[in-house]
């Protein structure tokens, strides 16, 4: 069995234990490139160095864990390999904080937005925190407006979830139903029945270009600016966990950390000094 053989049987198991497509897709990449620079001859003579060296060509820690994932859970799954691992620990999170955008920022975003196909994309972003995956997979009947809800189905780990569906949303979505009469997927695609992720991180660093923002604003960033703002409204944390689709509310907590209500409130001793 070469590594091409191995890698589909490997597909073919985490399908059948239910992974979601997406983990298995960012999985088989990661294991083509691993393979792809290993002169042995077969996956079960590469050693613990020869991973360790691999992993090691990664600076930034998470893309080094997500390669470490998909190689243990290949070792595992398709070889019976668990121990192979047992002495190559993860790396430390990155614990870096996301720059996040003000409201004013977002409301720049929506004022020069001309385009309604873009304007539903941002909304849809900003509004319920959807991932790009989400939101190029959302259908119209999984908008479900008699209980003002959106239906996200098998999202990140094949979870289904539930997310608000707020009532300004309902007339903009009513309007770009009438102009672009997508029939299955929400957002449709100029020559297919979808969307692209790509494109929608092109549409969102193009209306931050537009608006005049200096930050890195990338697709995902939008997500992060939601939970934070629901912070800064006031939400529960407990909530903004279900919505947000964290299986852990250390992930959700996040958002209290770059809160500018909570910073702002911070004494600072100096306010005691005369300067």
């Amino acid at each position: 069995m070469n590594i091409s053989e191995h890698i589909t049987h490997f597909e073919q198991e985490m399908k059948r234990r239910n992974y979601s497509q997406q983990t298995i897709d960012v999985y088989s990449s990661n294991l083509k490139s691993f393979f792809a620079q290993s002169v042995k001859d077969h996956p079960k003579n590469i050693n613990e160095q020869d991973i360790r060296e691999f992993l090691g060509k990664f600076s930034e820690p998470n893309t080094q864990r997500s390669y470490h994932s998909a190689i243990k859970k290949f070792y595992e799954v398709s070889l019976g390999q668990k121990e192979k691992f047992k002495y190559i620990p993860y790396a430390r999170k990155n614990k870096k904080l996301p720059i996040v955008l003000s409201q004013e920022e977002v409301q720049r975003m929506f004022n020069v937005c001309e385009n309604l196909k873009h304007k539903v994309i941002l909304a849809l972003l900003y509004s319920t925190g959807l991932r790009v995956s989400e939101l190029i997979n959302l259908k119209w009947q999984n908008i479900d407006r008699s209980r003002m809800i959106i239906n996200i189905i098998q999202a990140k780990g094949n979870k289904d979830r539930q997310v608000p569906l707020p009532v300004t949303l309902i007339p903009l979505l009513e309007k770009y139903y009438r102009v672009y009469k997508s029939v299955d997927y929400v957002i449709n695609g100029q020559t297919t029945a979808q969307y692209s992720e790509r494109s929608v991180g092109e549409v969102i660093k193009q209306l931050a270009a537009k608006a005049g923002i200096n930050k890195r604003v990338y697709t995902h960033l939008m997500r992060h600016c939601a939970f934070t703002h629901m912070v800064e409204m006031g939400t529960d944390i407990k909530l903004i966990q279900k919505v947000a689709g964290h299986s852990n509310v250390k992930t959700t907590d996040i958002y209290t950390h770059i809160s500018h209500n909570i910073v702002s409130k911070i004494q600072s001793p100096i306010q005691n000094i005369q300067l």
